[in-house]
């Protein structure tokens, strides 16, 4: 009778014993995939490195300081400081920061009540409008690679605010995107256009306001070395240009090819490299599948020849 008790408890523990490890199995295998959309994310269409990331001299990428801080400087009427650390460094970077801390920086543009920059917004470099489309399940993701990188302790000088953000000027209507636009070509090249924030670029501004109903992919945007430092010495500077599908001023006349190589390599359609802050090299690990969805939405902007 002693052994038909203990038999039944033994079989309960060894059950329950058997659910945690399946149940663990299930979580580390679902953390690779997640791990590896967050690093793809991160490294090739949002391209954070390409402002998070210190440089060297010729505007390479310093790989022992991935996200670190201090890869771009912006010194422009509103605003100067530097790119943040963006590593789980706590002291110098978001180690201190919660998941949800994380998340609303990225998608609202807002640091944590914590920390000597508490309640201070973030500027507007951060494409926290663009970024608030990115889908739950990337964002979980970008946090889980954010929390994987090895921390770098990189203390940066503070930001200085001439002015007060008003993140209301660069506006993006929501997109409404959801799972089941990534199974779609055009919906997917949107998105992906949308998060990588490419029209943030390539839409003019007037007065201070971004003009994504007017002008949306019009181009025009300048990009100068008084305002922008960090990228190579012999940059000059740089207008973006226009990515509608107008055929004397735009893409229109391009071909596919043309405007996946300007993409990845920086190379125009008239064989001449392109200028930087468009982050090519980031741009580079893009899978074929997502570049050819990214020149599908372009081929949809209507033309404006401007």
């Amino acid at each position: 009778m002693q052994h038909s008790r203990f038999l039944p408890r033994f079989l309960q523990r060894l059950l329950v014993a058997a659910a945690l490890a399946a149940g663990l199995a299930s979580a580390v295998a679902q953390g690779g995939p997640v791990l590896e959309r967050g690093r793809y994310l991160v490294t090739t269409i949002l391209a954070c490195g390409n402002c998070h990331t210190p440089k060297d001299g010729e505007g390479r990428a310093i790989a022992a300081k991935e996200l670190a801080g201090g890869g771009i400087a912006f010194d422009i009427p509103p605003f100067a400081g530097v790119a943040a650390n963006i590593t789980p460094d706590k002291e110098t970077g978001i180690g201190s920061w919660s998941d949800a801390e994380i998340k609303r920086a990225i998608t609202h543009g807002e640091r944590p009540a914590h920390g000597p920059l508490a309640g201070k917004p973030l500027a507007l470099p951060m494409a926290a409008n663009f970024f608030k489309a990115i889908l739950p399940g990337d964002l979980d993701a970008i946090v889980a690679y954010l929390r994987s990188v090895p921390a770098v302790r990189n203390p940066l000088p503070a930001p200085v605010y001439r002015a007060p953000v008003h993140r209301e000027a660069f506006a993006l209507a929501d997109q409404g995107f959801g799972e089941r636009d990534l199974q779609d070509k055009v919906r997917r090249g949107a998105y992906l256009a949308t998060i990588g924030h490419c029209l943030e670029c390539h839409t003019p501004v007037d007065k201070g306001v971004l003009q994504l109903d007017a002008a949306l992919g019009a181009g025009g945007r300048p990009f100068m070395p008084s305002f922008v430092k960090g990228l190579p010495e012999s940059w000059k500077g740089a207008v973006s240009r226009n990515l509608t599908s107008d055929r004397e001023r735009g893409l229109g006349a391009w071909s596919d090819a043309e405007i996946r190589r300007a993409i990845v390599q920086g190379v125009g359609r008239d064989g001449r490299r392109m200028q930087e802050p468009m982050p090519y090299a980031w741009y580079a690990g893009l899978r074929d599948d997502d570049l050819d969805a990214i020149v599908a939405y372009l081929r949809t902007l209507p033309p404006l020849p401007r």
